[in-house]
């Protein structure tokens, strides 16, 4: 059954580019849910992704996700000439990357990752029967410790969708990726085994997703609880959340242009200043900020966060003050008394070019630290930081991030609390397609 199976995904693949153009398919994106993971030392988000089909059903994994990594990487093996019973019990198989072909040489020089850190890259010696792996160096984004991976051919799997609800179906993504042993996860969040990039490296997940009519654009909404997924869209949208099950989120977005950086695969925005109740803090000319799904909080480097945060406090006096909790440096009591104290202080504006505006509100500027304490959600840097600001995940919750990949341009709501609806209000119910 698992051969027919895998015959099926093979045909699929086969079928010309034009024919689903000539004949538009009854979805408009393919969706995929995200998760929040607070088990690990700060807050990371997963991707569910559909891996295998054993016994009739499709395995879930859950992937983490860098908008940096130049491959997808995970837990499983390779193995040559694969027949029914030679996977292990409770392992994913795949099928190996040769040394001597092209998409070898071209990870391993292009899109591998670069670092000091990171040992030199050697094939294994061929086997008896004449094969040779290919090794590329991969990153742990929790812990950054280089190690090594061997490329693969994979197969992924992602649900489609009207935008409205999920439709039958799937469509399946044919990638490369890297197998890693499952010591390299230890440090992740529990029952999280891999990373999944979406950045625009030539290797990264979206490129498998490239399929006409669909446009090149990816959406992440980042919910802000672990009790409920939040959603990634591949395609053109319209995209809806509940309760607003008429207005495409579409509506609710402004854009800036997607800037490239040399050394980068990731994704980065032009800021031309930061002001917080009408009172503009400078930055250089010329700053760009890059969007991270691996840090926490908004960083700034140290000359630009210490006017941040002066500025801040001035707006804030009304509120007691904290003891500072690491790594924030401006904190709030929330408790007078024994009474709890609501915080709802001045946006914070980041001031993009074309006049447009990504409005940080309290739920995304301000997180509750203990039941007595919530402190602003930026961090210093440092003085000689590589970036002068990096935005983190905390800023990214319950907005909704369009990444338009053809015409390179950034779409953000800024926080969707203030219409009604959050990440968290994707309608998972099956719908008919």
């Amino acid at each position: 059954m698992l051969h027919l199976f895998q015959l099926f995904l093979l045909l699929l693949a086969l079928i010309p580019r034009e024919a689903t153009a000539q004949y538009p398919p009854p979805y408009t994106s393919f969706f995929a849910p995200l998760h929040k993971h607070t088990d690990a030392v700060n807050p990371l988000y997963s991707v569910q992704i559909m891996t295998a089909y054993v016994n009739m059903q499709f395995v879930h994994s859950y992937f983490l996700i860098d908008i940096d990594a130049p491959v997808t990487w995970h837990d499983c093996i390779v193995q040559w000439n694969m027949y029914p019973g030679s996977c292990p019990e409770n392992t994913l198989c795949t099928s190996p990357v040769s040394c001597d072909e092209y998409q070898c040489t071209e990870v391993q020089t292009s899109y591998s990752y670069k670092s000091p850190y990171c040992p030199q890259v050697k094939d294994t010696t061929p086997s008896p029967e004449g094969y040779c792996t290919c090794s590329i160096n991969v990153m742990n984004p929790i812990n950054w410790p280089c190690s090594q991976a061997l490329l693969n051919y994979d197969n992924f799997f992602v649900n489609t969708s009207n935008g409205r609800n999920p439709l039958p179906g799937f469509y399946a993504a044919f990638s490369n990726a890297a197998c890693a042993p499952s010591s390299d996860f230890e440090s992740f969040p529990a029952n999280v085994t891999g990373v999944m990039a979406l950045s625009l490296s030539p290797s990264a997940f979206l490129v498998s997703l490239d399929q006409p009519p669909l446009k090149r654009t990816f959406s992440l909404c980042l919910p802000s609880t672990s009790s409920a997924p939040g959603i990634l869209f591949y395609g053109n949208g319209p995209y809806y959340l509940l309760p607003q099950s008429n207005i495409d989120v579409k509506n609710f977005l402004s854009y800036t242009p997607l800037l490239k950086h040399p050394d980068s695969f990731g994704y980065f925005i032009g800021v031309n200043s930061i002001v917080i109740k009408k009172r503009s803090i400078d930055i250089p000319g010329n700053t760009t900020a890059k969007l991270s799904t691996l840090e926490p909080y908004t960083t700034l480097r140290t000359d630009i966060y210490n006017r941040v945060l002066r500025r801040f406090s001035m707006v804030t006096k009304r509120y007691p003050p904290a003891n500072p909790i690491a790594p924030f440096g401006l904190c709030f009591s929330t408790s007078t008394n024994g009474t709890k104290v609501n915080l709802k202080v001045p946006d914070i504006d980041f001031n993009l070019p074309d006049g447009k505006k990504w409005a940080i509100s309290t739920a995304n500027s301000v997180k509750q630290i203990t039941s007595d304490v919530a402190c602003l959600a930026f961090v210093d840097g440092g003085a000689t930081s590589e970036h002068a600001i990096v935005i983190g995940t905390y800023q990214f919750e319950d907005n909704f991030l369009l990444f338009d990949l053809e015409n390179s341009n950034f779409g953000f709501s800024s926080s969707l609390l203030r219409k009604k609806t959050s990440c968290a209000n994707f309608n998972f119910t099956m719908g008919s397609g």
